[in-house]
Formats: C-alpha cells, structure tokens, sequence
C-alpha cells in the first residue's frame, strides 16, 4: 500500500511521573497492557464485522488482528512468569470512551474516525511503549517493549492508509488535525496511573 506519510502527531509527551508510576506498579500496567492488546485485536475484527464491504481492508484489519494477539500472548508469557492473573472482566478504557464520544455520528464519518481514533492510540502506544523501554533495566523486558514499540508505529500508519482508501487525502488531513487535538485534550485530563492510557 502507498504511504502518504500524514501519520498523526503528538502534542503532549509522557512524562517521567507517569513512567515513574508504571515502574512502581508494573504488574498491574502488564495487566492493563494485556487487556489492551486484547480489546485491539476485537476492535479490527469488529470493523471487518461492521463494515464486511470495505473488502480492501479486510487484508490488514485480520493481520493487525494477528500481531495484536501475537503481543498478548507475549506479555501473557511474563505475567506468567510474574505469577500475574489476568482480570476477570476487563475495564473500560476512559481514554478510548472519551475519544469515540468525539466521534462524529454518522455510519460514513464515523467510519473515518473510528480508522483515526486507533490510529492516533496507536500513536500514543508507541510513544509510551518507547518510554518504558527506555526506563526498564531488564534486558528481556526491554527487548519485548522495543519490538511492540516497532509494531505500534506500523499499525498506526496502517489506519491512515485504510483511511486514505475510502477518503479524500485533504479530508483525512483536517481530520487527523481535529484529533491531534482531541486526543491531546483527552491525554492531559487523565490522572496518572500504571494504564497505557
């Protein structure tokens, strides 16, 4: 697929509280890590579900589904080796909630920033995944942080190119602009936890 190179960009970066914060309570942030790559891996297959036209992107959808999956089950690996249970019911994700609400209603429009709300998270991902990789000490942990960081950056240029498939290049624009923004507001009002978001 042609990169159009318009990838979303941050505005606000982690800070070294919130890394602090991870350090400190890193069995729940695998918890909230492992729930995450899991409602990642839905959320393609429940695109592909709700939008089973859109043949083009059913290639990547099942394949960013995959490499989802492929991260759970690494950082299930770990919380085994931690003795960490997975939760029983996973929470709702505030940061997520919050940006689908900015969402706009109708099923076309929706469509697009249902592909740029994950790619811009994906965005944050990397950024944040990079952040813990560069403040872990364990090389093994290290090494599987720097591989989803590789991964995240990927997947969120993945999003933009399906968006780039249904969607006028300058309408994907003003749009990623618009969520650059939101996503910033969203970022700055959370509390600091042990959550990749």
């Amino acid at each position: 697929m042609f990169k159009m190179n318009i990838l979303p960009q941050l505005k606000t970066f982690s800070s070294q509280e919130w890394v602090n914060v991870v350090l400190d309570n890193f069995d729940e942030f695998l918890q909230d890590h492992a729930d995450g790559e899991r409602k990642v891996a839905a959320n393609s297959m429940g695109l592909i579900a709700k939008y089973p036209n859109k043949v083009e992107m059913i290639p990547d959808l099942t394949q960013n589904a995959i490499e989802e999956l492929v991260h759970f089950k690494m950082v299930y690996k770990v919380m085994l080796e931690r003795g960490i249970q997975l939760r029983h019911s996973i929470p709702k994700d505030e940061y997520a909630v919050a940006m689908i609400k900015k969402a706009h209603s109708g099923r076309i429009e929706r469509f697009l920033d249902r592909l740029l709300i994950v790619s811009i998270s994906e965005v944050r991902g990397k950024e944040r995944f990079g952040a813990i990789e560069d403040a872990l000490e364990d090389p093994k942990l290290k090494a599987l942080y720097r591989k989803i960081r590789i991964d995240e950056e990927k997947h969120g240029s993945v999003f933009v190119d399906l968006a780039l498939l249904y969607f006028d290049r300058e309408q994907v624009k003003k749009r990623i602009k618009y969520w650059e923004q939101v996503e910033d507001e969203i970022f700055r009002s959370l509390p600091l936890r042990p959550h990749l978001h």
